[in-house]
């Protein structure tokens, strides 16, 4: 007689558990913004000022990273993360530089979270009716599906204005059969879909005055980047030895690098040896096993690597001797190497160029090196949010400009190649090399070996 009750029981158990739905999951429970509301305010109104001052006028488009993901940790695109601290899948910022009004246009729901056939795991994230994330952001949210209306009424009447590669004219569309495609050209190809006559302009300046100068919070993220870099190649230095794969040392530095609270890499991990070192990491990188050779006694191993925290990467670089001392040429070569890097670190201050700066690295580079030392505007790059970070070669450094100084010797003729790369800040008066901590000529770098 308790039987059919106890059936009956387990029965509705089962069904309430299997019908039972887990809760929507908000923005704001799974991250924070990354920098005041009132900084990423005053961004989005600088980017207006400027093309103010510039005289442009129209619609400024920022488009955010499509949703779908491969596995891979979402990332959100540079620019828009940039303007409003914010990971929101298939979004388009559009800011008015006429009325200087600014608006998010956002899905309904995040496609991420949603699955027909798996609804208990896949719960559901509201976004264009979550308030906390336009009242936190500071911004006006409105559906996604009315941009092609917003579109319409200014039909003819406006410019879109886009951040499009590099300071030249847009980079449209290619018409290849194989090819990348960016998502600015995806938003292109699109809008013109929507309307043929649509003029475009490229705000790729306008934007790279902005970045190239960090916010003090910008600034002491990128320091605590450049830490947790020096950190790995620290650990990673210590276990260089005969019969080691260059591969091993990478799984040294990058779980280094995770420990020490880096979220992902900035690129992929160039560490080299021996005949490998002699050639850039875009060969290295042609052949899908190059890059895991077994280093030998009288090898020297180059770092080229950089970790990426809180959004923001580093990018250090340094040459260890595989059996933990020098030869007296590789010494001779590196000091040589060093000693125009510290120049060049010396010579950087405000209100000097690019163009400046490369006159005067041509100036000290020895007669018998220039052979195997070539670049081309100068040996370095902007970071930020890339290791490409947007920059116009003809600015005047300021304070808050972060880059790189990164000469290097590739001697093909003695088989010798030796890189020191290090994270320059432009202050005040001067510059702070924000990697000192790694040691950099050769006697510290073999005692450093030796911990």
């Amino acid at each position: 007689m308790l039987i059919r009750p106890a059936i009956a029981a387990i029965t509705i158990l089962i069904s309430s558990s299997t019908f039972s739905q887990t809760p929507e999951q908000r923005y704001f429970e799974w991250t924070s913004l990354p920098f005041s509301k009132e900084e990423l305010s005053l961004r989005r109104a600088n980017l207006i000022d400027k093309l103010n001052s510039q005289g442009s006028s129209g619609l400024v488009l920022i488009p955010s990273r499509d949703g779908r993901s491969h596995g891979e940790t979402y990332r959100e695109l540079d620019d828009f993360y940039y303007f409003t601290g914010l990971e929101l899948p298939n979004s388009i910022l559009a800011l008015d530089v006429a009325d200087k009004s600014m608006v998010l246009y956002v899905p309904e729901r995040d496609i991420r979270f949603e699955s027909s056939s798996r609804p208990n795991d896949f719960p559901g994230r509201p976004l264009l009716n979550d308030s906390e994330i336009s009242n936190k952001s500071g911004l006006t949210f409105e559906n996604i599906k009315g941009l092609p209306a917003h579109l319409e009424k200014l039909s003819g009447h406006t410019t879109i204005l886009l951040s499009s590669g590099n300071s030249g004219d847009i980079i449209y569309p290619s018409n290849d059969f194989v090819t990348s495609i960016s998502p600015i050209q995806v938003l292109i190809r699109s809008l013109q879909k929507f309307d043929s006559g649509l003029e475009f302009q490229n705000i790729y300046s306008a934007v790279a005055e902005l970045r190239m100068v960090k916010s003090p919070a910008e600034i002491e993220t990128m320091r605590r980047a450049t830490d947790i870099n020096v950190s790995g190649i620290m650990t990673a230095a210590k276990a260089i030895t005969p019969g080691k794969s260059e591969r091993y040392l990478e799984g040294v530095l990058e779980g280094d690098y995770k420990i020490n609270g880096a979220q992902r890499l900035a690129f992929g991990s160039i560490i080299k040896s021996g005949p490998n070192s002699l050639w850039p990491w875009r060969i290295l990188a042609t052949h899908y096993d190059r890059r895991n050779r077994s280093m030998e006694t009288g090898d020297m191993v180059i770092f080229d690597v950089g970790c990426e925290y809180n959004y923001y990467v580093s990018d250090v670089g340094r040459t260890f001797p595989v059996s933990g001392k020098f030869t007296d040429r590789q010494k001779e070569v590196l000091e040589m190497e060093v000693q125009i890097a510290d120049q060049i670190i010396d010579y950087i201050k405000p209100g000097i160029t690019f163009y400046d700066l490369k006159k005067f690295v041509d100036s000290i580079i020895p007669a018998e090196a220039k052979q195997y030392m070539q670049a081309g505007l100068h040996f370095g790059h902007h970071l930020g949010l890339s290791t490409g970070d947007p920059n116009l070669p003809d600015a005047q450094l300021a304070p808050g400009m972060i880059f790189t100084v990164e000469p290097w010797y590739y001697n093909h003729d003695e088989g010798i190649s030796v890189f020191t790369e290090d994270v320059i800040l432009v202050t005040e008066d001067g510059n702070e090399n924000l990697s000192a901590n790694l040691p950099r000529y050769p006697g510290d770098i073999e005692k450093l070996m030796k911990e």
